[in-house]
């Protein structure tokens, strides 16, 4: 992975768990449910979705006090006029590797996110750097350290929604869309799985799972171990990487206890710990100083190193926990939360040969504390107006150790002049946000419901501090039963996130060989600031004939201080920075078919994301790109023009079983790379790396065993064409290594369910 750089471093029984009851068995399990502004599409064969859902009317039939208070809840903190895309566990099922997909796979699937790098963020939604705010049950998720990492677990859910947009005022902070999971909880029954994975690249991962209930006590469990030798993607193209493998554990724990009928407590917390290697390219030569005169290894004992021997390793450690408190007493609904996370990541470095080839081996040890509180409410006021408020407060403390191994130069790019020495620069750093919500829902007419509020949020930080009104407005109209419409406007407020914002000492590494460009910071450095956008989205979805729903949707974004992250020198740890001016325009299409047990979906978009002029974080840069982008319009280095993904399933009932068979793939026309012109001049993000395509099969077989036990065995062939696509070349704003997609894989799994 190695480049040369010298710069810084709504819940359902189910007859098992983990397994749908038998209507859903029957339904196909393709990406299903789909909303726009309103309107949900393309269920399975289970009951579809009042076309008002998403304008909180749907009434839920009272057969559980659980199902209640989860349709109370849904009613505290709709999705009122914006996209919503929704996955359920059996429509998970029926794509790639199922519940042992890591989540940014499943996320994959879902219209306008594009794929990169598990080292570059993973997820790219409507042309922006991820930008992506986690809630479980409705509880907001503190954002962790940006890593590979897979922190979530698939197994856990049970449905999932992305919600993207123009968001209701409830949604803040992180806006360019909510994922929004609902968990398992074993609310109905006692009922368990059992299960192992494996298969290429020395797969292996057995999991468990658990829920059940007692008395007014309902829970659910589950775990697993996974070791593979493709922890980050290979940077060559070769079927396998060098020094790739990781090692990961993960635990989710859900526990409920229902208070009498309107109200109950609900506890989760989550552990998940990581070790990977940092991929190898064979065959690097060795590193120069910035004039390309002379290697590092002069100053060293060492005079050959291969770079397929290089040991760089990186840890992840992340933690959370969550206690709510919901209450639903006739028309009023309200939820109290409180959120704890641990987020630590830790990136080693080769000692001796990242100096030999890089000059600069930086030990980077950072971790992130974050506490913070939510509540939300909704009260009825008559047939016409619901109003709705809430607040949030997020504290965060940041704790960054680094040790970075430097050269002395003569000047900026000169030679070294003595041995590697070591610079120590510790710091910490906090930051305190808080947001404040109101909103009225008011339906003008049976068909026609106005959504309009305003939240203020503000925040301070060592690096920055701001605030800001924004006024939310959604108009959702249904003028047939099989057509919705949907039209909004939002105003954002984006801060950085503090775990990306470095808090090196710039000046610590003058005259060594980790110093910054001087034509770079010659102008001063700014302090990385919070964006402000005005963004604007409209879109129709219509029922064209029983089972066949199609939509599209457009969206625009204007910006003063984009954010942006990237990964600078050779650490994975990403690093932000704004442009003075940033804009982002789509459109998506999308489409589901259902019929019997038969399902397809197909989702296409189109983005394009661009920024001017680098205002904070100059001494990312090299002074030549610095002064281009100042007067030009770059693309962003996520933006991708065209993103596809398409899916078929079958399923059927025989005699001893249910049987699954299913096609999937994915499609994008490549991310961003450097241009170089022919007078010299290097155009950053200027180029793409070419388009790729990914196709993949799997078949499913569950087996009777009597007693209500279930035997399931499944086989998964990923990229089954042994397609070789690169997702990044190693150029482009904030990239510090090639990437290519996973190879040929097939995996098997065999669950035992009880």
């Amino acid at each position: 992975m190695k480049k040369l750089i010298n710069r810084r471093a709504v819940q359902r029984p189910r007859a098992k768990m983990g397994f749908p009851t038998r209507p859903a068995r029957n339904a196909a399990l393709g990406l299903a449910s789909l909303a726009l502004g309103g309107v949900a599409l393309g269920q399975t064969n289970n009951p579809p979705l009042e076309a008002s859902s998403s304008t909180n009317v749907t009434k839920l039939e009272n057969v559980t006090v659980v199902g209640k208070l989860n349709e109370a809840r849904n009613r505290i903190v709709p999705d009122l006029g914006a996209t919503v895309y929704t996955q359920t566990a059996a429509q998970i099922a029926a794509q790639p590797q199922g519940e042992n997909a890591p989540f940014n796979q499943v996320l994959l699937r879902t219209p306008g996110m594009a794929q990169d790098s598990a080292a570059n963020g993973d997820l790219h939604l409507r042309g922006e750097h991820a930008n992506i705010q986690y809630r479980i049950n409705d509880v907001l998720l503190p954002e962790g350290i940006s890593g590979f990492g897979q922190e979530l677990d698939t197994r856990f859910v049970d449905s999932m929604r992305l919600i993207t947009g123009s968001l209701p005022a409830q949604y803040g902070f992180r806006t360019a869309g909510v994922v929004d999971i609902t968990t398992k909880s074993g609310a109905f029954e006692n009922a368990g799985a059992a299960s192992v994975y494996g298969g290429t690249y020395n797969t292996i991962k057995p999991s468990f799972e658990y829920g059940g209930s007692h008395s007014n006590l309902n829970y659910f469990v589950d775990g697993d171990y996974n070791h593979n030798t493709l922890g980050i993607e290979n940077p060559t193209p070769s079927a396998r990487a060098l020094h790739d493998g990781t090692d990961q554990y993960k635990m989710f724990a859900y526990a409920s206890y229902i208070i009498d009928d309107t109200s109950r407590v609900t506890l989760m917390g989550s552990a998940s710990y990581a070790d990977f290697q940092v991929p190898n390219t064979p065959g690097l030569p060795p590193g120069t100083n910035g004039s390309g005169t002379l290697p590092w290894s002069s100053q060293m004992s060492v005079t050959n190193f291969n770079s397929a021997h290089l040991d760089e390793n990186q840890n992840e450690a992340n933690y959370y926990g969550v206690a709510a408190y919901q209450k639903s007493t006739g028309p009023a609904n309200v939820q109290l939360a409180a959120y704890g996370r641990s987020s630590g990541v830790h990136f080693k470095p080769d000692p001796v040969g990242d100096l030999f080839f890089n000059g600069v081996a930086s030990d980077v040890d950072r971790t992130l504390y974050s506490g913070g509180v939510q509540g939300d409410a909704s009260y009825e006021l008559n047939d016409h107006h619901t109003i709705r408020g809430g607040v949030m407060g997020l504290d965060e403390y940041l704790s960054s150790h680094t040790t970075t191994g430097v050269f002395p130069t003569a000047g900026f790019g000169g030679d070294p002049t003595g041995p590697a020495t070591n610079v120590v620069d510790n710091a910490v750093a906090h930051a305190l946000f808080l947001g404040a919500y109101l909103q009225d829902e008011w339906k003008i007419v049976p068909r026609l419901t106005l959504n309009y509020g305003t939240r203020f949020d503000w925040y301070s930080a060592r690096f920055d501090h701001g605030s800001q009104l924004s006024p939310r407005i959604n108009l959702i109209w249904q003028p047939t039963d099989s057509t919705t419409l949907h039209a909004g406007y939002a105003r954002y407020f984006t801060p950085p996130p503090l775990e990306n914002v470095s808090v090196n000492t710039v000046h610590k590494f003058d005259g060594t060989s980790n110093a910054s460009d001087p034509a770079a910071v010659a102008g001063g450095i700014g302090s990385v600031k919070a964006e402000r956008a005005n963004y604007f989205d409209a879109g129709i979805s219509q029922k064209l004939a029983p089972g066949l729903q199609v939509g599209v949707d457009g969206y625009y974004k204007e910006a003063r201080d984009q954010l942006d992250d990237g990964l600078f020198g050779q650490t994975l740890i990403l690093q932000a920075f704004n442009y003075d001016k940033g804009k982002v325009e789509g459109i998506e299409f999308t489409g589901t078919y259902t019929l019997g047990g038969w399902s397809t979906y197909a989702n296409v978009a189109m983005s394009k994301a661009m920024g001017k002029d680098w205002n904070s974080a100059q001494f990312l840069f090299s002074g030549d790109d610095l002064g281009y982008v100042k007067d030009h319009w770059i693309h962003l280095d996520h933006d991708q023009f065209i993103t596809g993904s398409f899916g078929t399933s079958y399923r059927w009932n025989e005699g001893f079983g249910s049987t699954l068979v299913y096609a999937d793939a994915l499609f994008g026309s490549g991310l961003r790379r450097d241009m170089d012109l022919s007078n010299g001049t290097t155009v950053p993000n200027g180029a793409s790396v070419p388009n790729y395509y990914s196709v993949s099969f799997g078949a499913g077989q569950d087996y009777k065993l009597g007693g209500g036990r279930l035997l399931r065995a499944r086989l998964d062939v990923v990229n089954i064409t042994d397609n070789i696509y690169e997702l990044r070349d190693g150029s482009g704003v904030g990239v510090n290594a090639a990437q290519f997609g996973m190879r040929l894989g097939v995996f098997g799994t065999l669950s035992y369910v009880f």
